[in-house]
């Protein structure tokens, strides 16, 4: 399981950095960094990640649920939403995009790994598989 190949989609260069690191030391693979949701619709097309760790808020014209909701019309791979936002009507609009998990900024490396974790097994069911062929029809 832990050959999987994680993209992080973060604007904060330190958070990025910091997650690739709990990421390689948990043993899972880094996809790549992308810091725009413009970047990270072309980088999933080019690296094909297993999972997606993108931010709401990103620099840029598209935020993170935009990109997501964009990425899931061509391709079949869970993500895991990440904010420093509490606000309820911002999870509500990001619920639209069905992600299979969310990390509150800031967050222990044992909350990473369980909300990881828990997205792979998510990504496995058969109501994930149709939900992402649901939103790319």
């Amino acid at each position: 399981m832990k050959e999987k190949n994680i993209l992080i989609v973060e604007d904060e260069m330190i958070v990025a950095m910091m997650i690739k690191l709990k990421l390689l030391d948990m043993g899972y693979k880094f996809a790549g960094h992308a810091t725009s949701g413009e970047d990270a619709i072309r980088m999933v097309e080019e690296k094909k990640p297993d999972l997606i760790i993108i931010d709401i808020y990103l620099k840029g014209k598209m935020d993170g649920i935009e990109a997501a909701t964009e990425i899931l019309k061509s391709h079949i791979v869970p993500f895991i939403f990440l904010t420093g936002d509490p606000d309820k009507d911002t999870r509500a609009r990001a619920s639209i995009a069905n992600p299979v998990g969310y990390l509150q900024k800031p967050f222990m490396d044992e909350e990473l790994e369980y909300v990881i974790e828990s997205a792979f097994h998510k990504a496995k069911s058969p109501a994930f598989k149709q939900m992402a062929l649901d939103m790319s029809a």
